[in-house]
């Protein structure tokens, strides 16, 4: 009936991808999905394995574009992925996230006329120096649906001239993923082991806290990765942290001559870990301290107290009724929400609106209302 592209940069982008091809093919089996792997981001640890163990569909064609700079990146994404639109004729495009695969899949799909649809539109942080946000922004500018995770996402693009026609509130994909797949977490001793870590390092429930740190705002300046590792150095005495650490970050520690502030006995570095590691560590977390817009969702659907190392995010809704607290870089501020945590437990939030692993579902439910004919109905 019609060919629909679907389109990853990065391993978060498979998580929000699999469930939505996973729907489309068994609610709307009429749709010819094709997978595109912009190969933006090598991750070894989405290996043959981790496609087995979460039934994220292997890529039918992988551009292999690399790692460069966002406008070197950008261009080879949008020069690699044109001849393969120009070859399949879809009747759409789907993107999903905010990398930059994402906006150059967009602008290749809206300069041919393609229906653009994106999954997790109108998140805005309002913080145009972040990469992230030129893409969101853009990415929904151009976009013929814009499916959205919390309903401030459609105030935000009504206020960006966004007809409202074409936003549909369906919830969160990356939860269905992560609903699916909970059984299934890796538990951390496991991980701990495996990783060569410390045998006698704490890893039972709410026992040790789960530090992520990549931003280039918060690693690329030597002055603030100082004082967020000084400060998760002071925590750690309280609480142990496991630190699964971004290559791109102990590259900076070790540049920047920080590398004795990984090196205290209560501070474990872990190497990067695949998803169902990675969701055992944060589920059995006493709280987790990150830069990442995926773990604050995580955490506030797994209800573990999470404390985020920006000033903004783009996902408030987290904020205002999950587990997570904004604190910025200042130490005292950190510190504080920390303690606090330690005394009463944290935000006990609640699980948002649509959170519920049907998200897909009514992704699928939207495009099938679009794409699709209705059918005919005999005359008697």
């Amino acid at each position: 009936m019609g060919k629909i592209i679907c389109v990853v940069g990065a391993r978060p982008n498979f998580m929000k991808i699999a469930p939505v091809m996973e729907a489309l093919r068994r609610v709307a089996p009429s749709f010819e999905l094709v997978l595109v792997h912009t190969g933006q981001h090598y991750d070894a640890a989405m290996n043959e394995q981790h496609f087995t163990a979460l039934g994220i569909p292997r890529p039918d064609i992988n551009l292999e574009v690399g790692s460069g700079t966002h406008a070197l990146q950008t261009a080879e994404v949008m020069r690699r992925f044109e001849p393969v639109v120009d070859q399949a004729s879809p009747i759409a495009v789907l993107v999903v996230g905010d990398v930059n695969s994402t906006l150059a899949c967009s602008l290749v799909a809206a300069k041919k006329n393609i229906p653009v649809i994106h999954v997790e539109a109108g998140l805005r942080s309002g913080d145009r120096t972040m990469p992230e946000e030129i893409n969101r922004v853009l990415t929904d500018q151009m976009a013929d649906l814009l499916l959205t995770t919390e309903r401030s996402a459609a105030d935000n693009l009504i206020r960006e001239g966004v007809d409202p026609a074409r936003i549909h509130f369906v919830g969160n994909v990356m939860i269905d993923t992560l609903r699916l797949n909970l059984p299934r977490a890796v538990p951390t001793a496991k991980t701990v082991q495996e990783a060569g870590g410390l045998a006698n390092f704490p890893t039972g429930p709410k026992q040790y806290a789960v530090l992520t740190l990549h931003r280039p705002s918060n690693v690329d300046d030597a002055r603030v990765l100082r004082t967020l590792l000084e400060t998760i150095n002071e925590m750690s005495r309280d609480v142990p942290v496991l630190f699964p650490i971004h290559p791109r970050t102990r590259d900076k520690i070790e540049r920047f001559g920080l590398t004795e502030l990984v090196s205290a006995p209560t501070l474990l570095l872990l190497p990067p870990l695949g998803y169902l590691e990675m969701l055992g560590l944060m589920k059995d977390a006493r709280v987790v301290l990150t830069d990442s817009g995926g773990i604050q969702e995580e955490t506030t659907a797994l209800g573990v107290p999470c404390i985020t190392l920006r000033s903004t995010t783009e996902r408030p809704i987290t904020a205002e009724q999950g587990t997570n607290t904004v604190v910025g870089q200042n130490r005292e501020r950190i510190l504080a929400v920390f303690r606090d945590i330690l005394v009463t437990g944290g935000k006990t939030g609640r699980i948002p609106e649509l959170w519920d692993g049907h998200a897909a579902e009514r992704v699928a439910r939207v495009l099938i209302g679009r794409y699709l004919p209705a059918p005919k109905i005999k005359v008697a």
